[in-house]
């Protein structure tokens, strides 16, 4: 987004989210169980897992140096029977499926980059043990925050993210029992010189059951029923109006869902996973990475700058960007953008975060608290503006120090 972009008079943009059931959400969703699984019994777990879906069949590979054990073939079953594919009906049934597992060791190559020295195992977060820690990979990696919501996150794919928390929510409460896990929705926000004035449009998509107590369950009633228990539950009256346009299921049918309809890959959900498109993304996925790898660590830290600097009022809207070399401790390059809103330069927003923030991986796993088993529950509905988690890239905590570093 430009500065020029935000001083249209009127412009609509969307963003999309899925379901836990979606076949690519569900690889996500492993991916990220296997890592709370090793990490939480040895923290200097190295992980960098990959899952696969289809019809009957799970494959999960990659690499990973762990000193635990993992029952992956257990571990799988189990994510994929609580996300609700539980019976062959659905299409898929975790206790049953076939699950192939194809894991060797990381390389020793990308070990010496981050654990230079031979420092690997955390004693002491002190400054020779920070410097030691190089990044695992080169790559840069963005931020953003804005102050469209209570979260600082985007409209568009705020209120996408909640829709499909609640069609979860109301498929597991039983409150719409033909409701099956695989789902989509899409939300269209129209703007006014870059201030969101009303929500133009909603698409929802949901998987559900064929027949109901041997009825056919009617379109008629699943739009009927979504409209009453999930988007009106979900969205603010005052954002909608005549004028709104609601689409539900707009095939009309969609009984086949999930990994036999569709199917599914770590990593490919990656605008789902952040911004919606509204901030940039950096070159890779999140999920099943440990903290080491700075495609997940470092885009944490960027999301918790950005925040930052919004909740401080330096910008309604901040875009931040690091970029790192593998095997090298300190950022390449720090990257501020505020669009035209901030009230300081961005280089002066940027030299004050250099002060403010240690974006070292080494730190950043430190001061976010990154060696914990958090990831699975970050896997559906975004990792960024969450407000039904509490998450320390999510805190304004140094509101007060950057206000200072910058002379305010």
């Amino acid at each position: 987004m430009t500065t020029t972009f935000m001083k249209s008079p009127k412009y609509l943009f969307t963003s999309e989210s899925v379901t836990e059931g979606h076949p690519d959400k569900m690889c996500d969703q492993i991916s990220d169980a296997i890592l709370d699984a090793m990490i939480k019994d040895d923290k200097s777990s190295r992980v960098a897992c990959e899952t696969a879906i289809k019809t009957g069949f799970v494959l999960t590979y990659g690499e990973v140096t762990t000193k635990t054990y993992v029952d992956i073939d257990a571990l799988v079953r189990e994510v994929v029977n609580e996300i609700g594919y539980d019976r062959g009906k659905k299409g898929f049934d975790g206790s049953t499926c076939s699950v192939l597992v194809a894991l060797s060791n990381q390389s020793p190559d990308i070990s010496r980059g981050v654990d230079r020295n031979g420092l690997k195992e955390v004693v002491e977060y002190n400054e020779a043990f920070i410097q030691a820690g190089g990044a695992g990979d080169q790559g840069m990696m963005f931020g953003f925050a804005c102050n469209e919501t209570e979260t600082l996150m985007p409209m568009p794919i705020y209120y996408a993210h909640k829709l499909t928390r609640r069609m979860a929510e109301v498929r597991k409460n039983g409150t719409l029992p033909w409701m099956y896990p695989d789902g989509k929705s899409q939300v269209t926000v129209e703007y006014h010189y870059g201030k969101p004035v009303r929500i133009h449009t909603i698409v929802i998509s949901s998987q559900h059951a064929d027949k109901l107590d041997h009825e056919e369950v009617s379109h008629e009633r699943i739009e009927a029923d979504i409209l009453e228990h999930v988007i009106k539950a979900v969205i603010p009256a005052e954002l909608m109006d005549q004028e709104t346009e609601i689409y539900i299921n707009p095939t009309g049918r969609f009984v086949i869902g999930g990994p036999m309809g569709d199917a599914g890959l770590t990593g490919r959900k990656i605008i789902v996973d952040t911004y919606g498109g509204m901030g940039r993304h950096g070159g890779g996925a999140f999920s099943g990475k440990d903290p080491t790898k700075v495609d997940r660590s470092a885009a944490y830290a960027a999301r918790w700058v950005a925040k930052n600097v919004v909740a401080a009022g330096l910008a309604e809207r901040c875009e931040v960007q690091v970029s790192y070399a593998i095997g090298i401790a300190r950022p390449l390059s720090i990257n501020v953008e505020t669009f035209g809103t901030g009230v300081v330069d961005d280089d002066k927003i940027a030299a004050a975060i250099s002060k403010v923030f240690d974006l070292r991986p080494r730190a950043i796993i430190h001061d976010l608290d990154l060696l914990r088993p958090i990831y699975r529950q970050l896997a559906a509905y975004g990792h960024f503006g969450r407000d039904d988690l509490d998450l320390t890239w999510e805190r304004t905590d140094r509101v007060d120090a950057l206000r200072q570093a910058v002379g305010l």
